[in-house]
């Protein structure tokens, strides 16, 4: 018996020893066009990888925030705080603006806000608009006051509004397009005091550029509709990936990385913390991805903070 196995065992290292020839003379034999099919195919991987991040962070459904527009299109047009000629023509070359689009600025609408990648730019002016001229203890007493030596109107979001009637300062806070009471005006404070944004380290409560402006925006007309705490973060999630898919990409790909979570699954207070939304915050999570080699190609689009 001891005989018959040794014999096994000489065929099996024959076998292994012909096999590794066989794989050195294929590897020596390749030509270009292998290594590039190799190639191909390496990148179709990366592509659909980076396709399976991007409609996590950006999905094609787009993302409803479950509260609804209501009047507040009609309001501005009143004010002045947007001129509807100078609006659409923001958009006139390259995207121009739907119907509905145009009908939420005159008519107002009673659908859902959903945001989209397609409408994700109308929308960012749209609240911009909002956020600027809403009445709101944030802009009266808040870090925009406390940080301008009573210049508020040197900031990029309140300088750089340039589609409305008037001067922009005209409107900054001037209006009760959507009255809130104290109880929601210190929710949107809590909120807004949580939420970063990659553009620079300011919170939303410090609403300096138009992503900010905009957001807070978003913040109160929730909050006037009565929604939680929780739908508040976890729309502003959703609502940055879209205004920054570039960043989201990177912290999306972070978290699963490091903590095995999907987009989805992450704690929306957590992400849009400092320690992640905030440039420096966003930088030294893109430091230690880059040392891993986890860094992609940036996506295009989203980030710049004007018009």
């Amino acid at each position: 018996m001891k005989k018959k196995k040794n014999k096994i065992d000489i065929k099996i290292l024959l076998i292994i020893i012909l096999s590794l020839i066989n794989i050195a003379f294929i590897m020596l034999t390749f030509k270009n066009d292998d290594l590039k099919i190799f190639s191909f195919i390496k990148d179709k991987a990366l592509t659909f990888q980076r396709r399976e991040y991007f409609e996590e962070i950006n999905p094609s459904k787009g993302y409803g925030i479950g509260v609804k527009f209501g009047n507040i299109g009609p309001k501005m047009l009143e004010i002045g705080v947007i001129d509807f000629d100078k609006f659409t023509d923001v958009y006139k070359e390259n995207n121009p603006l739907t119907d509905e689009q145009i009908k939420i600025l005159k008519e107002g609408s009673s659908e859902e806000i959903k945001i989209t990648k397609e409408n994700s730019h109308f929308l960012l002016n749209f609240f911009w608009a909002l956020g600027l001229a809403n009445k709101t203890r944030i802009l009266d007493e808040g870090d925009m006051v406390k940080y301008s030596e009573g210049q508020a109107g040197n900031f990029a979001s309140t300088g750089g509004w340039s589609l409305g009637k008037e001067d922009s300062m005209n409107y900054y806070s001037n209006n009760s397009i959507i009255p809130l009471t104290n109880v929601q005006e210190d929710l949107v404070l809590k909120v807004s005091s949580n939420i970063y944004r990659p553009c620079c380290d300011n919170p939303t409560s410090f609403p300096d550029c138009n992503h900010g402006m905009a957001l807070l925006g978003v913040l109160e007309l929730m909050a006037s509709q009565g929604a939680t705490e929780k739908e508040m973060y976890k729309a502003a999630k959703y609502i940055n990936a879209f205004w920054f898919p570039s960043t989201y990409y990177d912290l999306a790909k972070y978290f699963e990385t490091k903590e095995g979570k999907k987009f989805g699954e992450i704690d929306a207070k957590v992400i849009l913390s400092k320690d992640y939304s905030s440039a420096t915050g966003y930088m030294n999570t893109k430091k230690w991805m880059t040392e891993k080699g986890l860094v992609d190609e940036p996506l295009s689009g989203g980030g710049s903070c004007g018009i």
